[in-house]
């Protein structure tokens, strides 16, 4: 018996090595990885230049301490700056740190701006994380369920929906930002349209808010752009990362710029483990791969592949409500829950996932192959099929 925490429903396998977006378990089974452990390994299983890497940086030195200057957290907060616009960065260790960092930056924001009570909008279906403020951000009552009183400061609203913000701009005075995903990942591959995250960097400016975006899980290349909110021209004032930015070393950065650089000083926020030289390393080299090798515009184009070779084998299927997605951040809408799909995959050697109870969500690492696009589809259709009939 295992002294683990029982806090995962964990599948009965465990993977031992694994090259590209295969993954073998302790029998030598061999699975196509379309998951790619959450959107987070970015360059696959083993990627040769991040294996090197890694190791050399840890022959030289993996931890140094924040209270000293760390060069490879200053080449990679130069990189994001780059790459995003942003001013400055803050680097922790999880998309939920990042998040929380966002959250109290508001925060202090708001203070700053004389607000008492600052609050964030929020939106329905979301997910930021599991700690009492991000889970308290999260729209999603099986998350928060056991964990009450809940923190304080959130108005959540429709996602998606423009009008419902502006109904709070024109009746909350402690709002001091909103908080979105782009793509909400957890909620089930929903997709806001640029249109109305246009609207929300117009609303944001004409009230002196913050436009904070959590891109944890579609940030990266993983929708063909650095971005998601690149996508609809959209520049935040905050932006959360981690997921696919060290390609499974853990990191996550906060992103500012704007009216929000800045706003942190010395001893307002920290972190022990955050941007230490190891998970910079991994971060910088999953950068340098992703635009050496092209990585995004294949993101681009092999998800447009994999979405219409779904369209294709479950055309006029009864209980396929959408099939949706951007690069390579899909979602496949069924008319009823569907978690036993994960299962039935993992018996067929296909690594899937299923969120919101009816999404089948396919996450595969960037360097998906377009053998791995077909072997995808030739695998998961059939299991649909089946199972709808």
């Amino acid at each position: 018996m295992s002294h683990l925490m029982n806090t995962y429903a964990r599948l009965p396998v465990a993977f031992t090595h694994g090259q590209g977006a295969t993954v073998y378990d302790e029998n030598g089974r061999r699975y196509l990885d379309a998951l790619a452990g959450i959107a987070v390994s970015t360059l696959g299983h083993a990627h040769p230049r991040l294996v090197k890497t890694i190791a050399d940086q840890a022959g030289r030195i993996l931890h140094a301490s924040n209270i000293y200057r760390v060069r490879e957290q200053e080449q990679l907060a130069d990189r994001l700056a780059d790459i995003s616009g942003m001013d400055e960065v803050f680097f922790c260790n999880s998309g939920c740190e990042a998040n929380e960092a966002a959250i109290k930056l508001a925060r202090m924001y708001g203070h700053q701006q004389g607000i008492d009570l600052p609050a964030i909008v929020v939106m329905e279906k979301a997910f930021h994380g599991r700690t009492l403020a991000t889970l308290s951000a999260t729209g999603n009552r099986k998350v928060q369920a056991g964990f009450e009183p809940l923190v304080g400061g959130f108005v959540r609203v429709p996602f998606d929906d423009l009008a419902a913000v502006e109904h709070v701009a024109a009746n909350n005075q402690n709002v001091v930002a909103v908080l979105i995903e782009p793509i909400q990942g957890e909620g089930g591959i929903n997709i806001a349209h640029a249109e109305y995250m246009q609207g929300l960097r117009r609303i944001c400016d004409e009230r002196g808010w913050l436009l904070m975006l959590d891109e944890v899980q579609c940030g990266i290349g993983r929708t063909g752009h650095w971005f998601a909110c690149q996508h609809a021209g959209v520049k935040p004032d905050v932006m959360t990362l981690a997921k696919g930015l060290g390609s499974g070393v853990p990191i996550g950065a906060c992103l500012t710029a704007g009216k929000a650089a800045g706003v942190f000083k010395p001893g307002n926020h920290g972190s022990t483990f955050g941007g230490n030289p190891l998970a910079c390393t991994a971060a910088l080299t999953t950068l340098e791969v992703i635009e050496q090798d092209g990585l995004m515009a294949r993101a681009r184009q092999l998800g447009e592949t994999i979405r219409a070779g779904f369209a294709a084998e479950l055309q006029g299927l009864a209980g396929i409500v959408a099939i949706r997605g951007d690069g390579l951040m899909i979602g496949i809408e069924l008319d009823r829950p569907c978690g036993e799909l994960v299962t039935q995959g993992l018996a067929a050697g296909l690594l899937i996932n299923v969120t919101a109870d009816n999404v089948v969500r396919l996450l595969p690492p960037l360097v998906f192959t377009d053998a791995d696009a077909r072997e995808l589809v030739s695998i998961l259709s059939p299991l649909i099929r089946e199972f709808l009939a």
